[in-house]
Protein backbone atom coordinates (compact mmCIF):
# COMPACT_ATOMS: atom_id res chain seq x y z
CA UNK A 1 0.00 0.00 0.00
CA UNK A 2 2.78 2.50 -0.45
CA UNK A 3 0.95 3.41 -3.28
CA UNK A 4 -0.59 6.64 -2.28
CA UNK A 5 -4.00 6.40 -4.55
CA UNK A 6 -7.50 5.79 -2.93
CA UNK A 7 -10.63 5.82 -3.92
CA UNK A 8 -13.26 6.88 -1.04
CA UNK A 9 -16.82 4.41 -2.25
CA UNK A 10 -19.95 4.82 -1.13
CA UNK A 11 -22.54 2.69 -2.96
CA UNK A 12 -26.71 2.80 -1.98
CA UNK A 13 -28.26 -0.42 -2.82
CA UNK A 14 -32.01 -2.04 -3.54
CA UNK A 15 -31.28 -3.83 -0.31
CA UNK A 16 -28.41 -5.58 1.59
CA UNK A 17 -27.92 -9.16 -1.00
CA UNK A 18 -25.63 -8.89 -3.54
CA UNK A 19 -27.02 -11.80 -5.13
CA UNK A 20 -30.51 -10.57 -4.96
CA UNK A 21 -30.36 -6.73 -4.35
CA UNK A 22 -28.27 -4.29 -7.06
CA UNK A 23 -26.49 -1.21 -6.98
CA UNK A 24 -28.56 1.29 -7.77
CA UNK A 25 -25.79 4.67 -7.16
CA UNK A 26 -21.92 4.46 -6.42
CA UNK A 27 -19.62 7.53 -5.95
CA UNK A 28 -16.59 8.23 -5.01
CA UNK A 29 -13.68 10.35 -4.16
CA UNK A 30 -10.38 10.05 -5.69
CA UNK A 31 -7.20 11.24 -3.39
CA UNK A 32 -3.36 11.35 -3.16
CA UNK A 33 -1.57 11.52 -0.42
CA UNK A 34 1.66 11.86 -2.56
CA UNK A 35 1.16 15.86 -3.38
CA UNK A 36 0.76 17.49 -0.50
CA UNK A 37 3.30 18.26 2.19
CA UNK A 38 3.26 16.03 5.45
CA UNK A 39 1.17 13.44 3.62
CA UNK A 40 -1.82 15.63 2.89
CA UNK A 41 -4.66 14.18 0.80
CA UNK A 42 -5.45 15.84 -2.21
CA UNK A 43 -8.48 15.68 -3.98
CA UNK A 44 -8.24 14.71 -7.96
CA UNK A 45 -11.49 13.81 -8.78
CA UNK A 46 -15.40 12.87 -7.67
CA UNK A 47 -17.97 10.85 -9.24
CA UNK A 48 -21.45 10.14 -8.85
CA UNK A 49 -23.74 7.63 -11.10
CA UNK A 50 -27.55 7.05 -10.44
CA UNK A 51 -27.54 3.49 -11.91
CA UNK A 52 -30.93 1.97 -13.29
CA UNK A 53 -32.55 -0.66 -11.60
CA UNK A 54 -33.33 -4.06 -13.77
CA UNK A 55 -34.74 -5.73 -10.61
CA UNK A 56 -36.78 -2.97 -8.98
CA UNK A 57 -39.34 -5.68 -7.43
CA UNK A 58 -36.87 -7.28 -5.72
CA UNK A 59 -35.76 -4.68 -3.99
CA UNK A 60 -36.81 -4.24 -0.37
CA UNK A 61 -38.95 -1.01 0.54
CA UNK A 62 -37.07 -0.06 3.21
CA UNK A 63 -33.97 0.32 1.25
CA UNK A 64 -35.40 2.42 -1.39
CA UNK A 65 -36.90 4.66 1.93
CA UNK A 66 -33.76 4.83 3.37
CA UNK A 67 -31.80 5.57 -0.22
CA UNK A 68 -34.76 8.18 -1.03
CA UNK A 69 -35.20 6.33 -4.24
CA UNK A 70 -37.37 8.17 -6.31
CA UNK A 71 -37.96 6.78 -10.11
CA UNK A 72 -38.52 10.38 -11.26
CA UNK A 73 -34.95 11.01 -9.73
CA UNK A 74 -33.54 8.00 -11.42
CA UNK A 75 -34.72 9.45 -15.19
CA UNK A 76 -31.00 10.12 -16.24
CA UNK A 77 -29.70 6.82 -14.58
CA UNK A 78 -27.41 5.04 -16.94
CA UNK A 79 -27.12 1.27 -17.05
CA UNK A 80 -25.11 -0.89 -14.89
CA UNK A 81 -22.25 -1.63 -17.49
CA UNK A 82 -21.71 1.58 -18.52
CA UNK A 83 -21.76 2.68 -14.86
CA UNK A 84 -19.09 0.15 -13.98
CA UNK A 85 -17.10 1.21 -17.11
CA UNK A 86 -16.59 4.39 -15.91
CA UNK A 87 -16.11 3.56 -12.28
CA UNK A 88 -13.31 0.77 -13.81
CA UNK A 89 -11.58 3.60 -14.94
CA UNK A 90 -11.58 5.98 -12.72
CA UNK A 91 -10.65 3.64 -9.94
CA UNK A 92 -7.28 1.51 -11.77
CA UNK A 93 -4.44 0.29 -9.22
CA UNK A 94 -6.52 2.62 -6.70
CA UNK A 95 -7.02 1.16 -3.00
CA UNK A 96 -10.84 1.10 -1.94
CA UNK A 97 -12.07 2.92 1.17
CA UNK A 98 -15.49 2.04 1.89
CA UNK A 99 -17.25 2.24 5.61
CA UNK A 100 -18.22 -1.36 6.32
CA UNK A 101 -16.18 -2.24 3.28
CA UNK A 102 -17.30 -5.97 3.09
CA UNK A 103 -20.47 -4.12 2.05
CA UNK A 104 -19.80 -2.12 -0.46
CA UNK A 105 -16.79 -4.46 -1.85
CA UNK A 106 -19.19 -7.04 -2.76
CA UNK A 107 -22.00 -5.25 -4.34
CA UNK A 108 -18.84 -3.37 -6.73
CA UNK A 109 -17.54 -6.84 -7.38
CA UNK A 110 -20.74 -8.65 -8.03
CA UNK A 111 -21.71 -5.70 -10.19
CA UNK A 112 -18.40 -5.93 -12.10
CA UNK A 113 -18.74 -9.73 -12.91
CA UNK A 114 -21.98 -9.65 -13.75
CA UNK A 115 -21.20 -6.79 -16.46
CA UNK A 116 -18.10 -8.51 -17.36
CA UNK A 117 -16.22 -5.14 -17.03
CA UNK A 118 -12.46 -6.16 -15.12
CA UNK A 119 -12.00 -4.41 -11.91
CA UNK A 120 -8.18 -3.08 -11.75
CA UNK A 121 -8.27 -1.72 -8.07
CA UNK A 122 -5.98 -2.50 -6.25
CA UNK A 123 -6.82 -5.59 -4.26
CA UNK A 124 -5.65 -3.65 -0.61
CA UNK A 125 -9.23 -2.40 1.42
CA UNK A 126 -9.73 -0.18 3.70
CA UNK A 127 -12.59 0.11 6.17
CA UNK A 128 -13.56 3.16 8.19
CA UNK A 129 -15.93 1.30 10.45
CA UNK A 130 -13.23 -0.85 11.73
CA UNK A 131 -10.80 2.07 11.83
CA UNK A 132 -13.13 3.84 14.14
CA UNK A 133 -13.65 0.85 16.11
CA UNK A 134 -9.37 0.66 16.82
CA UNK A 135 -9.37 4.11 17.47
CA UNK A 136 -12.67 5.18 19.38
CA UNK A 137 -13.73 1.69 20.85
CA UNK A 138 -13.23 2.93 24.44
CA UNK A 139 -14.41 6.51 23.63
CA UNK A 140 -17.15 7.06 25.89
CA UNK A 141 -18.94 9.24 24.13
CA UNK A 142 -18.92 7.19 20.94
CA UNK A 143 -21.47 4.16 21.04
CA UNK A 144 -22.27 3.92 17.48
CA UNK A 145 -19.79 3.37 14.81
CA UNK A 146 -22.21 4.46 11.94
CA UNK A 147 -21.07 6.88 9.56
CA UNK A 148 -23.87 9.29 10.72
CA UNK A 149 -22.59 8.53 14.08
CA UNK A 150 -18.79 9.15 13.69
CA UNK A 151 -19.58 12.24 11.33
CA UNK A 152 -21.68 13.84 14.36
CA UNK A 153 -19.49 12.78 16.64
CA UNK A 154 -16.19 14.60 14.24
CA UNK A 155 -18.69 17.44 13.84
CA UNK A 156 -18.56 16.54 10.33
CA UNK A 157 -21.30 17.77 7.84
CA UNK A 158 -22.95 15.49 5.88
CA UNK A 159 -26.07 17.45 4.06
CA UNK A 160 -27.29 14.50 1.79
CA UNK A 161 -26.88 11.64 3.54
CA UNK A 162 -27.23 8.57 1.80
CA UNK A 163 -26.59 9.69 -1.58
CA UNK A 164 -23.14 8.07 -2.70
CA UNK A 165 -21.19 11.30 -3.63
CA UNK A 166 -22.25 13.04 -0.71
CA UNK A 167 -21.39 9.74 2.28
CA UNK A 168 -18.16 9.22 0.01
CA UNK A 169 -17.01 12.76 0.69
CA UNK A 170 -18.09 12.41 4.35
CA UNK A 171 -16.06 9.10 5.01
CA UNK A 172 -12.98 11.07 3.23
CA UNK A 173 -13.52 13.31 6.29
CA UNK A 174 -14.04 10.94 8.57
CA UNK A 175 -10.87 8.97 7.45
CA UNK A 176 -8.43 12.40 7.69
CA UNK A 177 -10.13 12.85 11.57
CA UNK A 178 -9.53 9.59 12.19
CA UNK A 179 -5.41 9.79 10.95
CA UNK A 180 -5.41 13.13 12.80
CA UNK A 181 -5.09 15.22 9.58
Amino acid sequence: MKQHLFVFIDTETTGFDPDRHELIEIGGVVVDASKGKSGEYIVLDEFEYKIKPSRIGDADPAALRVNNYDPSAWGDAIPLAEAMQHVAEKTKSMNLVAHNVAFDSAFIEKAFKITGVKNEMHYHKLDTVSMAYAILRNVDEVDHFSLHALCEYFGIKNERAHSALSDARAMFELYKKLMGL
